[in-house]
């Protein structure tokens, strides 16, 4: 009840009103403000009040400059970057090992017989053009050669460069609609799409039916000049067979030529392989993994996880913690750490596949895929490598100081690396982004990325246009950037930064019996079957305990906001909180003086038009009611004059209206009409 009236009275306050004019009130703040300044424009004389006028106008106006100042900055979110260095117990990290080379070629060399002996022949074409031995072979598949085929472009006349096919008559010089990418030997993925009208050639396209290696061989290499060095050789790649939409991935050197186009070629027969055989078709972790011992424990290639990646084939992982807790480094030093002796099996290469030989390795955090391809560092051969490793842990500020994720889950891109159950990394996540690219422009997906469900690898059978596709979606600067900013870094990364040193191993002198028992203990065998170009010792350690932390802070908080405000108000105009409490208050008085204002001129507007509509008093309410039931009663006009021979309404008497005398049935009476009765 008293709340009921506490806010009756409350209402009744609100629409009272301050009971000031704009003119009071003002004057009313400006004497009981703490506000320096408006006090000394009342009090004061006419040109010192307006001397303070301007005065606490121009200062005013500094204050909300100043205001806006500060306030954009703290909306800017600017963050500063500490560094901490920590002391601690460390997890080890997770290591994956892999070859260089990503199958045996003598397991594979029945799907790359075909794809050999196109090369062999098409280099020995460009290098030895006299000496062609053709005749004596079997004939080549040239259907699989011409899906994706090698070409010569004759550059000696820049305004007018020819095509050369290496397996065919024809010579074409190229027009308008053939677009030549040129790779340089420094960066071999990114390809710059440009027409030959670049180079100034002219719209014509010819042709000559003389032998290749004839007429339009290049000349031999020991006579070749730098002046005669004109020759390209290219990638031609279509948007479908036989189709004149085709480009030219122009390489500076034919190795790189050569490695491209079988890159491609094994890519769209291996894809058609099921993933068992291919993995058969690997190093196994059993011939691979010939000794490991962490610290003093030792392990075998059991305590490995295997997974299978495209570029590199088998790949053995230990510590990834997907089954067992991570294991913790006991110590710092080469003695606590992970002692691996690796076979690689150089002479099983894959000679147009692998150019380098060696073991890829990559150091990363537990449940995290290995991108070995962008991170990973190469073991030589024939050496011992030691790798002495230091931690930097990352953490970086969610929203809206940065655009990072914690988990991947509100980045837009499908993590197809999430099949392998492991964490959220920017680098599964622009591979998804591009094979997803893949899978809607080309209609089928990429060997080197997981497939999305539903959708098969691409290859020349089924896909004779792919390669065409891939190569302009991988030099799509407009795809590249969508993926950029659909991606988002990780908020919490750690990194791990190695220091790498070599040495031979073995030495000559214990070389002898080391590849003795070496050999035994994986064949069995007293027959010497490892050399130096086959083994590989790593040493991975932790160099020391202590680990450095960069962590992201806030640059302005709330809390530097609310002082640097009330600094710059204290300092331009004398005021504190309180003074804009006041201010607020005028502001609130002002508002309700506003609406009674407008809410007296609605009720003086309606009371004008109600005059507009009775220009006299009106008539009470009984003179309404006897108008209706007493002719006599009936409103005259002023100075109406009765009409002749008529005579004025007699007056009457208006029938009884009460209920009280209404006779009613007796079953409605109550019991107090009985009792009256009585």
């Amino acid at each position: 009840m008293n709340l009921k009236k506490y806010l009756v009275r409350a209402l009744h306050r609100l629409q009272k009103g301050p009971g000031y004019t704009y003119k009071e009130l003002l004057v009313w703040y400006c004497d009981n403000t703490n506000t320096h300044g408006p006090k000394r424009i009342i009090k004061e004389g006419p040109k010192k009040k307006l001397m303070w006028f301007f005065l606490t106008l121009l200062f005013a106006s500094l204050v909300f400059w100043q205001w806006g100042i500060l306030i954009n900055t703290y909306l800017s979110y600017n963050v500063t970057s500490s560094l901490s260095i920590g002391f601690k117990t460390m997890k080890f990290p997770a290591v994956t090992i892999c070859n260089a080379n990503p199958f045996k070629y003598s397991e594979v060399k029945p799907l790359l017989k075909e794809l050999d002996r196109l090369i062999e022949a098409a280099l020995e074409r460009i290098l030895q053009p006299g000496n062609s031995s053709e005749d004596e072979s079997p004939p080549l598949d040239l259907e699989l050669w011409n899906q994706i085929p090698l070409v010569l472009i004759d550059e000696h006349d820049k305004d007018n460069p020819v095509i050369l096919d290496i397996f065919e008559t024809n010579q074409t010089a190229v027009g308008n609609d053939t677009n030549v990418n040129n790779d340089t030997a420094g960066d071999n993925e990114t390809m710059g799409n440009k027409t030959m009208n670049d180079f100034g050639a002219k719209p014509t396209v010819w042709s000559q039916t003389t032998a290749w290696n004839q007429t339009a061989a290049p000349p031999a290499p020991g006579n070749t000049t730098s002046e005669e060095k004109k020759y390209k050789l290219a990638v031609k790649l279509c948007s479908h067979q036989g189709s004149d939409n085709c480009t030219y991935r122009n390489f500076s050197s034919a190795a790189q030529a050569v490695t491209e186009w079988y890159i491609l070629q094994s890519t769209s027969i291996l894809s058609k392989v099921p993933l068992h055989e291919r993995i058969r078709m690997g190093y196994q972790a059993e011939d691979m993994i010939l000794a490991c011992l962490y610290g003093a424990e030792p392990c075998n290639y059991k305590n490995f996880t295997q997974i299978y990646h495209p570029d590199h084939g088998n790949c053995y992982i230990f510590n990834w913690g997907m089954d067992e807790e991570a294991l913790n480094s006991s110590n710092p030093g080469a003695e606590f750490g992970l002692k691996l002796i690796l076979d690689i099996s150089q002479q099983d290469y894959i000679p147009y596949l692998s150019s380098a030989a060696g073991a890829r390795l990559m150091l990363h955090q537990q449940k995290s895929f290995p991108f070995l391809k962008d991170q990973g560092i190469y073991a030589m051969a024939g050496t011992e490598t030691s790798i002495g490793v230091l931690v930097d842990e990352l953490e970086r500020m969610g929203y809206p100081y940065s655009d990072c994720t914690m988990n991947g889950s509100d980045v837009p891109v499908k993590n197809l690396y999430s099949q392998y159950n492991t964490s959220y990394s920017i680098q599964a996540c622009l591979r998804s982004c591009f094979q997803n690219h893949m899978v809607e422009i080309c209609g089928c997906g990429h060997y080197m990325f997981p497939l999305p469900e539903g959708v098969t690898y691409c290859n020349n059978e089924d896909n004779p246009g792919w390669a065409y596709c891939y190569s302009s979606l991988r030099s799509s600067i407009k795809q590249r950037q969508i993926c950029i900013d659909s991606c988002k870094e990780t908020c919490n990364d750690t990194q791990y930064k190695m220091t790498i040193s070599m040495a031979d191993w073995p030495s000559e002198a214990s070389e002898d019996w080391i590849f003795h028992i070496l050999s035994y203990e994986r064949d069995m065998s007293t027959n010497v079957t490892l050399d130096r170009n086959g083994v590989i010792k790593l040493n991975i350690y932790f160099q020391e305990y202590n680990y450095r932390t960069i962590s992201e802070s806030a640059a302005t908080t709330i809390v530097w906001l609310l002082s640097s405000l009330g600094g710059q108000f204290g300092f331009w105009m004398g005021g504190s909180v309180l003074c804009l409490i006041e201010f607020g208050e005028i502001i609130i008085d002002s508002v309700w003086i506003t609406i009674i204002n407008i809410i007296g001129w609605c009720k003086g507007l309606k009371q004008r038009r109600a005059r507009a509509r009775y220009p006299d008093a009106p008539p009470t309410v009984s003179e309404l009611v006897e108008a209706h039931t007493n002719l006599g009663f009936q409103h005259e006009a002023p100075g109406a004059v009765p009409r002749a021979g008529e005579l004025p309404p007699e007056p009457g008497t208006p029938p009884p209206n009460y209920d009280s005398l209404r006779v009613r049935p007796p079953d409605t009476l109550g019991p107090d009409s009985n009792r009256d009765t009585e």
